[in-house]
């Protein structure tokens, strides 16, 4: 089972997942493993991956590796809303899945709605 630590201190993924807020947000996830336990945390994000995307609600995702031999991982999944995600997220099939992930990982999972920056980029 993977150790889960914040992103943010001030507002953990718990009272995140209680937002009822409208429109799409971004999970933005990142892994932390030991370099011996690389094959195994992808073999587990690709199920977990399978079977959020058959999930309601759910629009894309794409994982990363750091580069050099980096342990770390990143994911990033867009979902049409808080509830979707919710969902999926605390589905007992989902959360019986996390014992498959290495030991010693870490996830850092978090969520966002994107932001418009005038000139840079839309909401």
């Amino acid at each position: 089972m993977p150790t889960f630590i914040e992103t943010d201190r001030a507002v953990a993924l718990a009272d995140q997942l209680r937002d009822e807020g409208d429109g799409p947000v971004v999970l933005v996830n990142t892994f932390v493993v030991p370099p011996e336990g690389a094959d195994k945390l992808l073999a587990a994000w690709q199920v977990d991956a399978a079977f959020m995307k058959r999930q309601p609600g759910f629009i894309t995702t794409q994982l990363h590796r750091g580069i050099a031999g980096s342990g770390a991982f990143l994911n990033y999944a867009v979902w049409e809303s808080v509830a979707h995600f919710r969902a999926a997220f605390t589905n007992p099939e989902f959360q019986g899945r996390l014992t498959a992930y290495p030991e010693g990982t870490t996830v850092s999972p978090h969520l966002f709605r994107p932001i418009a920056v005038p000139g840079i980029c839309v909401a």
